[in-house]
């Protein structure tokens, strides 16, 4: 099932973890003290480019009067919600620019154009699945509760709907992620009393009367008899956003090699293990300079996860450096395009739909879900590959995977 040993598994050992660690750290020091003028300076750039796409777009559709123009104004404002959910909230929120001292960019004080409220968005993303990434029973991002991503959770009827839920799931997603952190379902049963939930709930409620008001009522209003039309833009940009946000986020977390962990895991983790966890449980996808920004330099989520603080900007030039440790120390660096990134998650949510009697690989060596066991029928050795020598590990995971892959050929 799920990794429980993350050295046995990575083939690592102890002293080689605690040396990724340090190499890591010292990676973190090197890019803060280096943050500066060039990095501020990006930010205005953005906050300044987000909000004349934005305003261009209200502009536009304010006095809409063809097809042409409504398409104009919904395209821009569409780009501009993405550029505002992806590149600015999600990394202001999560502390990338705290360092500048300014209020305006501050963590604790940025609040997102979406209806997810920023206080649970801050805990159920940065608190918990920043800190348990893929854990099951732990990260609640592995399904969002409604879909089974790996074969750790047990077959239950309700998964056939997987493949329809996924896709009303990317749909709405800014409502799934409004609702993760609430648990409802608890407030509803009545295993958590009311009184906890109240503010939650109210607090959610206030932001949503605030998306609903300023989308749906107040621009809308403004363009008089085209309303509408202005109504049916907004809903438009909003789902786009959410289609957007939805594939960025699962071709991090959810195609081949995005491994997941146990529980048991965490136990005595030393933050060597951590960062390894945070490599081995994500995935990236190319992506050239305009779709990393759009896509708020989440086609870097190893990088991300790595350094969930670090400005965005600078993933990239991370990514780098990342990718010379994962040859130094034989570990994979999952990427690939963004098509076949997402054809993967597919093929998860699809194939998990299904009872485990119709899945052909074991529950220890299947695409989506591996652990430390599969590599008991596998022979020692190191692989072919020339350029093991110039490595400080010959023979890690990379070189485990390319054996076991020649192997299924042979």
């Amino acid at each position: 099932m799920a990794i429980t040993d993350i050295n046995t598994y990575a083939h690592l050992s102890e002293a080689d973890v605690a040396a990724l660690g340090r190499e890591l750290d010292a990676l973190r020091r090197e890019v803060e003290a280096d943050r500066g003028a060039r990095d501020a300076k990006y930010l205005r750039r953005t906050i300044t480019a987000q909000r004349v796409l934005e305003a261009a777009g209200r502009l536009v559709l304010w006095n809409n009067r063809s097809r042409t123009e409504w398409l104009a104004g919904t395209a821009l404002l569409s780009v501009a919600k993405i550029i505002e959910n992806m590149e600015l909230g999600h990394n202001v929120m999560h502390g990338q620019w705290d360092w500048m001292n300014d209020p305006e960019v501050h963590s604790s004080s940025w609040e997102w154009d979406m209806v997810c409220a920023a206080p649970h968005w801050k805990h159920s993303h940065n608190v918990v699945h920043h800190k348990y990434t893929n854990v099951w029973g732990m990260d609640e991002d592995l399904g969002y509760k409604v879909m089974r991503v790996t074969r750790d959770e047990p077959w239950q009827p309700k998964h056939l709907g997987g493949p329809f839920i996924n896709i009303f799931l990317a749909a709405t997603f800014e409502w799934g992620i409004a609702l993760h952190d609430l648990d409802l379902k608890e407030v509803v049963t009545g295993k958590k009393p009311w009184a906890e939930s109240r503010e939650e709930v109210l607090t959610f409620l206030r932001k949503v009367r605030r998306q609903m008001v300023k989308d749906y009522v107040l621009f809308p209003a403004l363009s008089g008899r085209r309303a509408p039309r202005t109504v049916g833009a907004n809903l438009t940009a909003n789902l786009v956003r959410n289609l957007w946000a939805y594939v960025v986020i699962f071709c991090g977390h959810f195609p081949d090699g995005a491994e997941k962990f146990t529980v048991e895991s965490l136990d005595d983790e030393t933050p060597g293990q951590w960062y390894l966890r945070q490599m081995l449980g994500t995935a990236n996808f190319r992506a050239g300079p305009a779709m990393a920004f759009m896509s708020g330099n989440l086609c870097y989520q190893i990088e991300h996860h790595l350094f969930p603080d670090l400005p965005s900007n600078r993933y990239a030039e991370i990514g780098e450096r990342v990718r010379q440790l994962c040859d130094e120390y034989d570990l994979p660096y999952t990427t690939g395009s963004l098509v076949g990134q997402y054809g993967q998650t597919l093929r998860t949510i699809w194939k998990l739909s299904l009872p485990d009697r119709f899945l052909r690989a074991t529950a220890d060596d299947a695409p989506e879900t591996a652990s430390e066991r599969r590599w008991a029928s596998m022979p020692e050795g190191t692989s072919d590959d020339p350029s093991r020598r110039t490595r400080r590990i010959q023979s890690g995971l990379r070189s485990a995977i390319a054996r076991r892959r020649q192997r299924v050929a042979a």
